[in-house]
């Protein structure tokens, strides 16, 4: 299995799918979400499928109706307009890394096999992890442990990275994990090892400035009344997402009309955020972090003008 779609039936219901309607699954992966939506349209509908990972594309699935894409989804409103669409009636992303990423032991993201520091979704451009580790100073070492890692002693293990690095370049996962054995303790170990591992991952990556990117074209390509439907697995991406959905910028900044009211493009469908079941826990682990949020672009928004 390449990777077990997390919350698919909440998704489904969340995304409201029309079935004559044209849907994007900006996660697409092993393609558990995107089938789950073709399930649901009919012959006149549409779905579009994006992933910058070229192994993605082996699960694509054998339905006139699917369009693959590979690219970032930073990228959303230029590949739709270069395929004719204007607006779609919703758009779901799933944050998190894949099942793939982590099980596959020669693409670094896990600590559990020793492999060379890669972390590239698209292992066709863009800086390794051993790259980033070996070339990027002590102080922007520390500034990404702390901000993607929430790190407390960041500037300390960034001191350690370089120390050991002007001896011998750390190129593995065993070389970072040798590095980062002062700090780790042991019955914290994994939990510590995984905050490291995703500051990297999130840099290599560039998976905030992507993810404002993406959240920010959702408004011009996402019809009045469409549905954006976004999982999020991390504190960083959630805080993001929540603020998105709140003001309709990324910076969290309230607008207000004349008599001080919110200007808001979206409407909140669920007033709580949905987290997996305990039975869905069960069968995947993975899905234990895991958040929904749904929000339904508002008919009449205000700001439209200004953002078409």
């Amino acid at each position: 299995m390449y990777h077990v779609p997390v919350l698919l039936e909440e998704s489904l219901r969340g995304l409201n799918i029309r079935p004559e309607g044209v849907y994007v699954d900006l996660t697409f992966g092993g393609g558990g979400h995107s089938r789950g939506i073709l399930a649901c349209l009919g012959n006149e509908g549409r779905l579009y499928g994006f992933d910058q990972d070229a192994d993605a594309e082996t699960n694509i699935p054998a339905d006139e109706r699917f369009i693959f894409v590979r690219s970032n989804f930073r990228y959303l409103s230029n590949f739709l307009r270069y395929h004719g669409e204007t607006q779609v009636d919703g758009i779901l992303a799933d944050l998190g890394v894949s099942s793939h990423h982590f099980d596959d032991e020669t693409r670094g993201f896990s600590f559990r096999f020793d492999s060379v520091l890669d972390m590239r979704m698209n292992r066709r451009a863009g800086q390794t992890a051993a790259e980033v580790l070996n070339t990027c100073s002590e102080e922007t070492l520390a500034e990404l442990l702390r901000t993607y890692g929430e790190l407390k002693n960041a500037r300390k293990i960034a001191a350690r990275i370089a120390e050991l690095r002007a001896e011998k370049p750390l190129q593995t996962v065993q070389d970072l994990r040798a590095a980062l054995q002062p700090f780790a303790g042991r019955e914290k170990e994994k939990k510590f090892l995984a905050k490291v591992f995703q500051a990297l991952r999130i840099e290599v990556n560039d998976e905030m400035r992507a993810l404002c990117e993406m959240l920010q074209q959702t408004l011009r390509v996402l019809k009045p009344g469409g549905r954006l439907v976004i999982i999020t697995y991390h504190s960083l991406e959630d805080r993001l997402v929540k603020q998105f959905f709140r003001t309709g910028n990324t910076e969290g900044e309230d607008e207000q009309d004349f008599f001080g009211n919110r200007l808001t493009p979206f409407a909140p469908v669920n007033s709580r955020v949905i987290t997996p079941a305990e039975e869905e826990i069960a069968r995947n682990p993975r899905a234990r972090s895991a958040k929904l949020r749904i929000a339904e672009r508002k008919p009449n928004d205000e700001r439209r003008k200004s953002i078409a």
